[in-house]
């Protein structure tokens, strides 16, 4: 693997569209609708007056296991999620058709045994009038492809969280079929699904996406922060620290600060998630 080589990696442009159905399909994949008497979390997995969690711009135009699937010269077995960051330049709709064009933007040597970390982005517009939807970046951890640089490079570190109580607190549980349904939104990662290929990447069962983790957060957010507005929510960024195992309960603190919201996703006392996210509360 070299630098040059993924950086002049061609993606294939994506077109992608999607219906109420995948817009449900999505939500019930971060666990919303967990409990049937409560009737806010109906606006995101029933047709009547339906609305898009703010998150499933990861799931559109999405490249796939592209690792994999694309001449990147990646060890993809011992490659997983490291962050996600989306920005939102307008409302999400329930439906259509979008396109994007991804590329990789950013490759970081963290030496032979601490392995790679790969920047890939893309722009998703509408595919009728053009208007820019939503903007992913997204950051994978090579975990066997470090190495190949001079020396070492070091990634940014994440903002430190306040020292004080968080403002709000919120837990939500994973379901034990939570990856097996988060997988139909587009990332087919055999790590979610195979035991036996769960186990050969160092996992002692499959592992739930980070992207579903990150909705869990997204959806917490919406309860206590935005006040079940999904067009409050204008960023998200969200690292990845720790597996999370469908079946969890993910508990997950938010600070309020002065430009945008800081949390902490924790199962027991593992902490499975760090970031912020930036818009107009309540």
């Amino acid at each position: 693997m070299t630098r040059h080589l993924l950086f002049d990696l061609q993606f294939p442009e994506i077109r992608h569209t999607f219906t109420r159905r995948d817009t449900i399909l999505y939500a019930l994949g971060v666990g919303v609708g967990w409990d049937p008497m409560d009737s806010e979390q109906l606006r995101y997995v029933y047709e009547d007056r339906l609305q898009t969690l703010p998150t499933m711009a990861v799931t559109l135009a999405y490249p796939g296991y592209w690792y994999r699937d694309l001449d990147t010269g990646l060890d993809h077995a011992r490659t997983v999620h490291a962050s996600e960051k989306i920005v939102l330049h307008g409302p999400l709709p329930v439906e259509g058709a979008v396109i994007a064009k991804p590329r990789v933007i950013d490759v970081v040597d963290k030496g032979r045994d601490r392995g790679a970390l790969i920047v890939s982005e893309r722009q998703i517009r509408d595919a009728a009038s053009g208007a820019l939807l939503a903007t992913v970046r997204q950051t994978a951890m090579c975990r066997a492809d470090g190495g190949f640089a001079e020396s070492p490079q070091k990634s940014e570190p994440p903002s430190p969280l306040p020292d004080r109580s968080p403002d709000f607190a919120l837990t939500l549980p994973t379901s034990p079929q939570a990856a097996l349904i988060y997988r139909l939104s587009g990332d087919r990662n055999p790590l979610h699904a195979q035991p036996d290929f769960a186990r050969q990447a160092g996992f002692p069962r499959p592992i739930l996406h980070g992207l579903s983790t990150m909705g869990l957060v997204c959806h917490a957010a919406l309860r206590l922060v935005f006040g079940h507005v999904p067009e409050r929510l204008r960023e998200m960024d969200c690292r990845f620290t720790a597996p999370v195992y469908p079946g969890d309960a993910v508990a997950t603190d938010f600070w309020r600060m002065e430009a945008d919201w800081r949390f902490r996703a924790s199962v027991s006392d593992r902490v499975v998630a760090l970031g912020s996210i930036v818009g107009t509360s309540v």
